[in-house]
């Protein structure tokens, strides 16, 4: 039954996404196998997405957080598919009380005896599952319930991904294969996580924990007793959306000190603390009349290991020094810029991101422009990203984008800046720059120190003309095995075409078929050479050595 269920999926997802995977196809080859690229205009790049977006929220819960791993994930899509698919929202129809009833009785037990008052009205549906609101012990709770019989449709929605996944394959170049290869198999995962209201109770009271002394944050506790794998029971804690500017207004709320805290509350749990609540967008924030900002929805949440933080902090730093060596530099480290890149063009590039972002003040320049930017070369310079860091960059352009709805001239950059200055990571990062330089001056004075005998013994062995130097040849990627199979190959095909028209000429038929068929082949696996090529590069090192008398 779940095979036949997967089966049907599987005819209703080609169905779906064939007609844009042929039309990307033929973008980049006319005619599938021959030709060259198409230009395709902005306006039909556009159409296209918006046609992935409907297709995505027809097809259901796990296309719908396709999409959303999708927008994180400028590696595999062009720049205009991302925006298009950060828009996507997850919000849906709930289902039947009496359905969802019979989830939440499994998790906790009759309705009537865990609540002291249960409200059968859903305050909010998604795709994965619905809120409620409820009494328990006096006090007013939030009760989120995973959506009857979700994990039949979505595990057989993930079968069908991983059938389609080779047909998707073979339209795309190798590089483009790699990152979709990368997604499919960290999707299942970051899916099943989600479906897990136990790890988003985990995680949400580890984030809470460590905000607990904020007083200009509320993150809403767990009520254990009452929470399950797929139910999820915490303080219901009200609030005004983050992006009602009116509504805030008519409280006197301060929109710029806001803007402030939720970006300073995002540093603290990305750099400082390495766990963060990864879906920003204005439906999981909301503001209380004092300027306290609510956090709701913990289910896309992720963690960050020290290597990265400090990466993210080097890159900050660098983008306020306006240092745009350190910049590519970290962005290599990073994972995020192939090292292949052209570093020329990539500076001119980061250069003209922060001229273009900095507008008539010279500290007015904006992290999304930049990240944008970096996007849109990241797609011509195809590469792997992390999952977690993939997550942080999206995190901080819809952050940035919150602030920027609460103040129109909010300073990003400055308000990273003066975070990191007060938490001590300029001073850090100038104490280990002296402890590398200390130790580079140690290595460079031995360094010294042996460098006068063996120049002596080089001199002496050139004074009696018993020095050569050896050269060697690594292809280590297999390029120059690559070249010399595409010189034969071409070779055979060219002197097998002559050799098949003068047969056929001549009246030898049978020969002119045999030769033909052979030449055929010959041109495929040299048009294959050309299609596959190697990554890496062809060296040369060369050695001192003794020569033999």
């Amino acid at each position: 039954m779940a095979s036949l269920r997967a089966y049907r999926r599987f005819v209703v997802v080609c169905w779906r996404f064939l007609p844009l995977v042929w039309s990307y196809a033929r973008d980049r080859r006319r005619f599938l196998l021959v030709g060259g690229r198409r230009n395709v205009s902005t306006e039909r790049q556009q159409r296209r997405a918006k046609r992935l977006v409907d297709n995505l929220l027809t097809l259901g819960p796990t296309f719908i957080k396709l999409g959303q791993i999708l927008s994180t994930r400028p590696d595999v899509l062009p720049p205009v598919y991302v925006d298009e698919l950060t828009q996507l929202q997850d919000r849906v129809p709930p289902a039947d009380w009496a359905d969802a009833r019979e989830v939440l009785e499994d998790e906790v037990g009759p309705v009537e005896q865990a609540f002291d008052a249960f409200d059968t009205e859903a305050i909010s549906g998604a795709s994965l599952g619905q809120v409620y609101t409820a009494t328990l012990d006096g006090e007013r709770v939030a009760v989120k319930v995973r959506r009857p019989d979700i994990e039949a449709l979505i595990e057989a929605d993930l079968r069908a991904i991983r059938w389609l996944l080779p047909v998707l394959l073979f339209f795309v170049d190798d590089s483009r294969a790699f990152s979709l290869r990368n997604v499919a198999n960290e999707f299942s995962t970051t899916l099943r996580e989600e479906m897990d209201y136990s790890r988003e109770a985990t995680m949400l009271t580890e984030i809470r924990a460590n905000l607990v002394d904020d007083p200009d944050v509320v993150i809403p506790e767990v009520y254990e007793e009452r929470s399950g794998e797929r139910v999820l029971t915490m303080r219901y804690v009200p609030g005004t959306k983050i992006s009602d500017t009116a509504e805030l207004e008519r409280h006197d709320i301060d929109r710029t000190a806001v803007a402030e805290t939720l970006e300073r509350t995002y540093l603290q749990m990305i750099v400082t603390d390495g766990v963060f609540h990864a879906d920003p967008h204005p439906g999981n924030l909301a503001v209380q009349e004092d300027g306290t900002i609510v956090f709701y929805d913990f289910g896309m949440s992720g963690r960050v290991d020290a290597e990265v933080q400090d990466h993210i902090v080097d890159f900050y730093v660098a983008v306020a020094n306006q240092n745009i060596e350190s910049i590519l530099d970290t962005l290599i480290e990073m994972g995020t810029l192939s090292p292949d890149a052209d570093r020329a063009t990539m500076a001119e590039v980061m250069e003209l991101a922060i001229a273009d972002a900095r507008g008539e003040d010279v500290e007015q320049y904006r992290v999304q422009q930049i990240v944008s930017k970096v996007e849109d070369t990241m797609y011509e310079f195809p590469l792997r990203l992390p999952p977690n860091l993939a997550l942080v960059l999206r995190v901080a352009t819809v952050v940035e984008g919150v602030c920027l709805t609460l103040d129109p001239d909010f300073d990003f950059i400055t308000v990273a800046t003066d975070y990191l200055g007060e938490q001590g990571y300029y001073e850090r990062g100038a104490r280990q720059l002296l402890t590398e330089a200390g130790d580079q001056f140690e290595a460079s004075a031995r360094s010294s120190l042996r460098l006068a005998p063996k120049l002596d013994r080089m001199l002496n062995r050139l004074d009696r003309d018993d020095f050569y130097v050896r050269a060697a040849v690594e292809d280590s990627t297999g390029s120059l095995d690559a070249l010399a199979k595409r010189l034969v190959t071409g070779l055979l095909f060219g002197a097998g075409a002559v050799s098949t028209g003068l047969l056929y000429v001549d009246g030898a038929e049978t020969a002119a078929l045999v030769v033909g068929v052979a030449t055929l082949g010959a041109g495929l696996l040299c048009w294959r050479s050309f299609r596959h090529r190697r990554g890496g590069r062809t060296t040369a090192s060369l050695a001192p050595g003794r020569g033999e008398r």
